[in-house]
């Protein structure tokens, strides 16, 4: 049986690419994000009552993965990179059906003309991911207790993150624009975004992170995440990041 899904709206986020987005939904409350609903979604009575639930569960698309296909085994980050299991034992995007499942805070409707614009904490999506369907959170039916989480067992473990005096400085710059952005980076660089194998050895590089429309420079020193430079994304950084992916994945 085939089923044709229809998107109900877009989310906007802060992230405009997978690096760096949390792994999971809740581990980022810093993160604030829109659920615009399209027009025939949001007319009527779709929405009543919603505003009486504190989260809910968005299910989405992994709409950047779905030309890469999916694959029977996967690698955990929290299983270090090196190890497999199925992917229906993980929350790998590369999937069958490249269908999400996130349970994230509902701060506000904001009814619009066009459309609601649903006001969202704790997301882990990027930015541009159409949503397929909402449901409300129910806590005495979806919070478990009891439950074994298998190999992340846990929250994962969070790393001393730090300001350069320029990056200080470009704080200030923008705080007028992103008022909370400290706490955004801070809470998404403090749960180390890089891929797992680069944890477990020296690591040299310098990242960079588009958030909203600025550019985050990053590196390593010992057990803390610098921050060395926040500045306005240009489009050329775009080109230059993707030619070094297109190399990286020659070798």
């Amino acid at each position: 049986m085939n089923l044709h899904l229809k998107p109900i709206g877009i989310l906007h986020a802060p992230f405009k690419e997978k690096f760096a987005v949390p792994r999971q939904a809740g581990l980022v409350m810093s993160v604030e994000a829109q659920l615009e609903l399209f027009a025939e979604f949001s007319q009527g009575e779709t929405l009543r009552g919603l505003e009486d639930f504190s989260h809910i569960w968005l299910i989405f698309a992994f709409h950047q993965n779905q030309e890469r296909g999916w694959h029977p085994t996967v690698r955990p980050p929290r299983l270090g990179g090196n190890r497999r299991v199925g992917v229906f034992a993980s929350r790998s995007p590369f999937r069958p059906n490249p269908l999400g499942l996130s349970a994230v805070a509902l701060t506000r409707i904001e009814p619009r003309p066009k459309g609601a614009i649903l006001h969202l904490r704790g997301t882990d999506l990027v930015d541009g991911t159409p949503v397929y369907d909402i449901k409300p959170y129910l806590p005495y039916s979806d919070a478990l207790p009891d439950a074994q989480g298998a190999f992340a067992p846990q929250r994962p473990a969070r790393r001393e993150v730090c300001f350069s005096p320029t990056a200080e400085i470009d704080l200030l710059h923008h705080k007028e624009h992103y008022p909370h952005l400290r706490q955004l980076i801070t809470d998404v660089l403090a749960l180390d975004p890089r891929p797992a194998y680069r944890s477990r050895q020296r690591d040299e590089h310098s990242y960079a992170v588009r958030i909203y429309d600025l550019e985050l420079r990053w590196e390593v020193r010992g057990e803390i995440l610098y921050v060395s430079r926040i500045s306005p994304w240009r489009e050329e950084a775009e080109v230059v990041k993707n030619q070094r992916q297109s190399s990286c994945h020659r070798q």
